[in-house]
């Protein structure tokens, strides 16, 4: 690589920041000189420019990954506090591409569909909007774990102040049980990680938190770390894997750790709800593919059973407190915990069918809940309520709405040719190898989610139209049509052909599954008989490499 590329993930992962400091230095200099400083209206307009160009970056980024590459692709390593292995260290797999893609995909959106709704600071809400951006794909792709934690905490502060200054009239509790929630999981991890740390220095005698070995070094990985199946409880995989998986199951969020994102997608405004739905959520599903998993494989696969009933629990427990929401929002927000159940699940059945269909469920689930919240944001905007009971009918008066709605709602649960259909149905597929009463149970929350969603369709949208209210309610406008448009294609596309996505994210799966059988044969001795009762071997054809099985798709 050459030009541009040599730094192309550090100018799309800094750019955002960079923007947003740009305009505060431009606006601080201008009032130093007596000008007011610049409009809301520019800021607007800079910031949308910036995160669009973000966005057109991550789409070269994207033509430019060889998919049939399995390691880390557009790596940079440079010392940062070089004598404690601290470094400036970053790349991307087919995992973690997808995830920067939809995470500059939908900053720009938000920022369009929230052009008129944010009345006060709104300078300061751009900046932390474009803030929140870098730190979202800080995490994403760094290859530090001491890194990928400073900008797993920088995220909590711009949301915070998101939920808090902007939210609804209870945003300063929201807030709060946000952020100490995901803090409390931080803390824990962060000491798992510095064990992780001491250990790797007791075998090599280095200093080091690079999660692999960086090209032109010779420091040992944390990944190639051995950590012990028993000896001393705090060094071993069981605590340390607890942890780690209790911080990201909490950010995910897993029952029964899910009680902080109601409240938080509730109060905060239709922006923050988008980008905590789309893309904050799914730090925890990426931190247990990346880190807990192929770091602890021993204790991942002992802790499966209980891993799968936690996902199954929250798939049905999800949609059954959806299914009695009052509130369009919560119910939206209670639907997160069932979906994001599947991600799990399917995580966890620890095969490539499962694992592909979880992460591109993620995926899923960032566009799909994402134009959901967007959808009720705008209809909020008109009524200023979501209450269900006061709507009905409200197709006749805004029938652009609701037929994007309706195919948003398809989306959600999964109708074929929509991209959710594709994500469930690998999902299913990875655990009915691993446990047919598993993936039983989970389709009964793919039943109950048709339900909760078409009853809470058919109630707003059709009937007569027995409020006054509803009756003079506006259509989509232009913005707005663009904003949900914009969702929707992406939508389609994966539904319709999910294969581009599918052939980015399988080498990384199969190297993923590669690692933790690698370290599952070298760690201990029980670990063989542990994954291969697991289905860990169903990676690609005996005999064939992961290459060449990949060349030969279409």
């Amino acid at each position: 690589m050459g030009g541009i590329d040599e730094h192309l993930l550090t100018i799309i992962t800094f750019f955002p920041l960079a923007v947003a400091l740009g305009l505060m230095a431009t606006s601080i200099i201008g009032s130093a000189l007596g000008a007011d400083g610049l409009p809301d209206s520019l800021w607007q307009a800079v910031a949308l420019a910036g995160t669009t160009l973000t966005f057109l970056l991550s789409l070269y980024l994207y033509a430019a990954f060889d998919p049939l590459e399995t390691g880390f692709q557009f790596t940079e390593h440079a010392p940062w506090i070089a004598q404690y292995g601290i470094n400036y260290f970053i790349g991307i797999d087919g995992i973690s591409l997808l995830l920067v893609v939809l995470t500059t995909f939908l900053m720009p959106i938000v920022l369009l569909a929230a052009w008129n709704d944010i009345k006060k600071s709104v300078k300061t809400y751009l900046f932390f909007m474009l803030a929140l951006e870098t730190g979202m794909l800080g995490a994403f792709v760094s290859l530090n774990l001491f890194q990928f934690y400073v900008f797993w905490e920088a995220m909590l502060i711009p949301m915070y102040f998101i939920i808090g200054i902007w939210g609804g009239a209870r945003r300063i509790y929201a807030a709060m049980k946000f952020f100490l929630f995901t803090m409390v999981g931080s803390l824990l991890m962060l000491l798992a990680l510095l064990v992780v740390y001491y250990l790797n220095f007791e075998q090599t005698g280095v200093l080091n938190f690079d999660y692999i070995s960086a090209p032109g070094t010779a420091a040992v990985g944390l990944l190639d770390t051995v950590v012990s199946t028993d000896g001393v409880w705090w060094k071993s995989q069981t605590w340390l894997f607890f942890a780690f998986a209790l911080a990201f199951a909490i950010k995910v969020p897993m029952f029964p750790l899910h009680t902080w994102l109601p409240d938080a997608h509730v109060e905060a405004p239709t922006s923050g709800s988008v980008v905590l739905a789309g893309v904050l959520l799914k730090m925890g599903t990426y931190g247990f593919l990346r880190f807990a998993l192929p770091m602890f494989p021993v204790a991942a696969v002992a802790f499966t059973p209980w891993l799968m009933g936690l996902a199954l629990v929250g798939i049905v427990y999800g949609s059954l407190v959806a299914m009695i929401q009052s509130d369009i929002k919560k119910l939206v927000a209670y639907s997160s915990v069932a979906h994001l159940g599947f991600v799990m699940l399917g995580m966890f059945a620890l095969n490539v069918h499962g694992l592909n269909g979880s992460v591109l469920q993620m995926i899923n689930h960032g566009l799909s809940t994402g134009a959901l919240f967007l959808l009720v944001g705008m209809l909020y905007e008109r009524r200023h309520t979501r209450e269900i009971s006061e709507f009905g009918g409200i197709a006749k008066p805004m029938p652009v709405f609701a037929a994007l709605f309706g195919v948003v709602t398809m989306s959600s649960i999964g109708l074929p040719a929509l991209n959710g259909f594709v994500g469930e149905f690998l999902i299913l597929l990875g655990t009915f190898l691993v446990n047919p009463w598993a993936a039983v149970i989970a389709t009964s929350g793919v039943v109950l989610a048709a339900a909760y969603m078409l009853w809470m369709y058919r109630r707003v949208m059709f009937g007569p139209v027995d409020n006054e209210e509803n009756r003079g309610l506006m259509d989509l406008g232009m913005r707005e049509k663009v904003v949900i448009v914009a969702m929707v294609l992406p939508i389609i596309w994966i539904g319709v052909y999910p294969n581009p996505l599918l052939r980015r994210i399988e080498p990384s799966v199969i190297e993923l599954i590669r690692v933790v059988e690698a370290r599952s044969g070298g760690a201990d001795e029980d670990l063989a008989s542990l994954t291969s009762s697991h289905s860990l071997s169903i990676a690609a054809p005996q005999g064939v490499s992961i290459r060449r099985s990949l060349q030969e798709q279409p």
